[in-house]
C-alpha cells in the first residue's frame, strides 16, 4: 500500500493531509543523504498522531530510495529514539 505522504520536490518538503489541514516535514537532498530539517503539524490537527504518521511515511519513503538521513529536527529524534527499527537511516 502506498504511503499516504506526499513529496512536495518544488518546495523541498513532504506533505501529510488530513482533515483539511497539511502537516509538512521540510528537508535538503545532498546526494543520498536527506536532512530532515523541521516538522510543522497546524494547531488545530495537534495531539492526533499526525506529525507521526508523516515521520514514519518519510523514513518508510528514504528506506524505499536507498538513503540515509540527518535528523536536525527534533520531533523526528525523538520518534527515532521510540522507533529503533528506523535507526539503521541514520547517516
Amino acid at each position: 500500500m502506498p504511503s499516504p505522504i506526499r513529496d512536495n520536490a518544488a518546495l523541498s518538503r513532504f506533505e501529510l493531509e488530513a482533515g483539511g489541514v497539511t502537516a509538512f516535514m521540510n528537508y535538503r537532498l545532498a546526494g543520498d543523504v536527506m536532512t530532515l530539517a523541521h516538522t510543522e503539524t497546524p494547531v488545530a490537527a495537534r495531539g492526533r498522531g499526525m506529525a507521526s504518521q508523516l515521520v514514519k511515511g518519510v523514513l518508510e519513503e528514504v528506506r524505499r530510495r536507498g538513503l540515509k538521513i540527518v535528523p536536525r529536527c527534533p520531533f523526528v529524534s525523538a520518534y527515532l529514539t521510540k522507533h529503533p527499527e528506523f535507526g539503521d537511516l541514520v547517516a
